[in-house]
């Protein structure tokens, strides 16, 4: 037997549209995509013994009613990740002015596609995955801040459902006659079936980096250091009372057979498994994010630091990308459950 997509209407906030399940044959995995709301993976869920599913992604309990795509499930950060100084930078001499959305509106935040509809270029089910394509064009499908960005681009992004694991891969072009910047990150909120805790403080979180970005005001600085004790995450911590929002780099995991290093790893005294995240190298920042309700923990995968465009401006390594006329870039995230030995 293989693996099947179903498909269904659901609605979210003022949006209804197609939800596209990946499914495995024996209904233990699924994944549920909501291309109306950014291509937001917004649930990957196994389930227990009981019958019941569990989650491993966080989605708020008022997802339908109020959809914000970057506080569930697996939101998809684009054209650049995290915040952007005031909103402004500047590509070969033009300067752009974006809108002001993060919670303090003094800054712009993750880019343009998590909060828009993308259309969908194929899906099928296959003997040992199912999977779904999404893209969006900017002058296409957003045509409303085209004007924003230096340059035209189409995104591709595919989720692949395995029996243990859910591989995101992603397609960015250049379709312009022009230059294209751009970074890439991903929003999961992570949860572990078996969990019973009112929260995450007991969460054991492993991240093989040496260095963080030091922050004001949760924008990097241009500076990083050596990891300080207290955010050394190279033998895993304990998340307890802390909150973060950190951009860590300089990961030390070597490219495996398959071309992924090791980004993190997730686990609980209390679960049933644990959650492995792999990446390409083009992942080289990891952010880790308690959100205030501390119901998950977010493991973000990053090409580049939150502000990269204005510290590439001066000359600072931070993972800013920029694509030729017609060049293409690719890459791949895996997100797997480890069941634990029994």
């Amino acid at each position: 037997m293989s693996f099947e997509v179903h498909l269904s209407q659901k609605r979210a906030g003022d949006r209804i549209g197609d939800v596209y399940e990946l499914i495995d044959p024996a209904g233990r995995i699924r994944a549920e995509v909501w291309p109306h709301w950014g291509m937001n993976c917004l649930r990957w869920q196994i389930r227990q013994s009981d019958g019941h599913w569990a989650d491993l992604f966080y989605v708020s309990p008022d997802w339908e009613f109020e959809p914000i795509p970057t506080r569930s499930g697996h939101a998809v950060l684009f054209p650049f990740p995290g915040r952007m100084r005031q909103g402004r930078f500047s590509f070969q001499g033009v300067e752009y002015q974006l809108p002001l959305n993060d919670a303090t509106k003094r800054h712009a935040i993750h880019g343009f596609t998590p909060r828009h509809r993308w259309r969908i270029a194929d899906w099928n089910g296959e003997a040992d995955s199912a999977f779904v394509v999404g893209e969006c064009i900017l002058a296409e499908d957003l045509p409303e801040v085209v004007h924003l960005w230096p340059a035209n681009f189409k995104i591709q992004v595919t989720y692949r459902l395995f029996r243990q694991c859910l591989r995101v891969e992603a397609t960015v072009t250049n379709v312009d006659n022009k230059p294209l910047p751009f970074g890439l990150g991903y929003h999961p909120y992570f949860r572990l079936p078996g969990v019973q805790d009112a929260d995450i403080s007991r969460y054991v979180v492993q991240v093989p980096a040496e260095k963080i970005w030091i922050s004001d005001e949760l924008l990097p600085t241009g500076e990083r250091q050596a990891v300080p004790p207290q955010w050394d995450f190279r033998q895993g911590k304990t998340v307890g009372d802390a909150r973060w929002d950190l951009v860590l780099t300089e990961l030390t995991s070597a490219p495996q057979a398959d071309g992924l290093r090791t980004l993190a790893r997730l686990h609980h005294p209390a679960a049933s498994g644990q959650v492995e995240v792999r990446a390409t190298p083009a992942f080289r920042e990891v952010v880790l994010f308690t959100p205030p309700h501390r119901q998950a923990l977010a493991i973000e995968p990053y090409t580049c630091a939150a502000d990269a465009a204005n510290l590439a401006a001066r000359h600072v390594d931070s993972g800013w990308t920029v694509l030729r006329p017609g060049e293409k870039w690719e890459s791949a995230v895996e997100y797997t459950w480890l069941a634990a030995m029994v």
